[in-house]
C-alpha cells in the first residue's frame, strides 16, 4: 500500500449507487471508506430528538455514525434539513477533510466532497441515474424492511430532496468542473463498481 495520502471524492444525488460504488472502491484499493451522508443523518437523528442542529454537529462523535435507526426515512428528511444550515456544514467539514488526508487512502461520497471539502481530491466522481430508477432502487431497499412504501410517495421525497440539495445557499449539490459522470440508469451494480475501479486504478498507475 501506498504510504501517502490518495482521495477518492465521489458525489452525486440520492439513491444514484454512490454509496454502493464508494464502498467497493475503498474495499478493492483498501482505502479507508466515510459516508459522508451519514454525518448528517446522525445531526439529524439527534434533531428529531430535541437537540439544536448545531450543538448536535458540533458535538458528533464518530460513535454516533454507528447508531440505530440512522438509514429510516425520518432521519433521511431530517438530514437533508440540517444539511441546508451553513454553520452545520461548516461544523463538520475539519472532521471530513481530516479524514480525507489520513495515509494510505481514502473514499468520501457525499453532496459536495468534489466541490467543497476535497477540492484537490485525486479522484473526482459524479454518479447520477434517473430519478425514477433512483426512487425505484429507494423504494425496493425499504421495503425490503418491511416499510411497505408506494413509488409515488418515494419519488416525491426523492425530487424534494434533490430540490433541497441543489438550491441551498451553501455547498449546492453539483459537479465538480473535473468530475468525471458515471451515469448508472442503464447500470448493474457490478457494472458501476467495475468502471468505477477502472478510473480509480487509470488514475493511480
Amino acid at each position: 500500500m501506498k504510504t501517502t495520502s490518495f482521495t477518492v471524492a465521489i458525489d452525486g444525488p440520492a439513491a444514484a449507487g454512490k454509496g454502493t460504488i464508494s464502498k467497493a472502491v475503498a474495499a478493492h484499493f483498501g482505502f479507508a471508506h466515510l459516508d459522508t451522508g451519514l454525518l448528517y443523518r446522525a445531526v439529524g437523528a439527534k434533531v428529531l430528538n430535541g437537540m439544536d442542529p448545531l450543538i448536535a454537529a458540533k458535538t458528533l462523535e464518530a460513535v454516533d455514525l454507528d447508531s440505530e435507526g440512522l438509514r429510516n426515512p425520518d432521519v433521511a428528511q431530517a438530514a437533508s434539513r440540517v444539511a441546508v444550515n451553513a454553520d452545520v456544514r461548516a461544523a463538520l467539514v475539519t472532521f471530513q477533510r481530516q479524514f480525507a488526508a489520513r495515509i494510505g487512502g481514502a473514499v468520501l461520497d457525499g453532496r459536495d466532497i468534489g466541490t467543497v471539502i476535497c477540492e484537490d481530491a485525486d479522484v473526482k466522481l459524479f454518479v447520477t441515474a434517473s430519478s425514477t430508477k433512483r426512487a425505484q432502487r429507494r423504494m425496493d431497499e425499504l421495503n425490503a424492511k418491511g416499510l411497505g412504501l408506494a413509488f409515488g410517495d418515494v419519488l416525491a421525497d426523492v425530487e424534494a430532496r434533490d430540490t433541497r440539495d441543489r438550491d441551498r445557499a451553501t455547498a449546492p449539490l453539483k459537479p465538480a468542473d473535473d468530475a468525471v459522470f458515471l451515469d448508472t440508469t442503464d447500470l448493474t451494480a457490478d457494472e458501476a463498481i467495475a468502471r468505477a475501479i477502472e478510473y480509480v486504478a487509470a488514475v493511480r498507475s
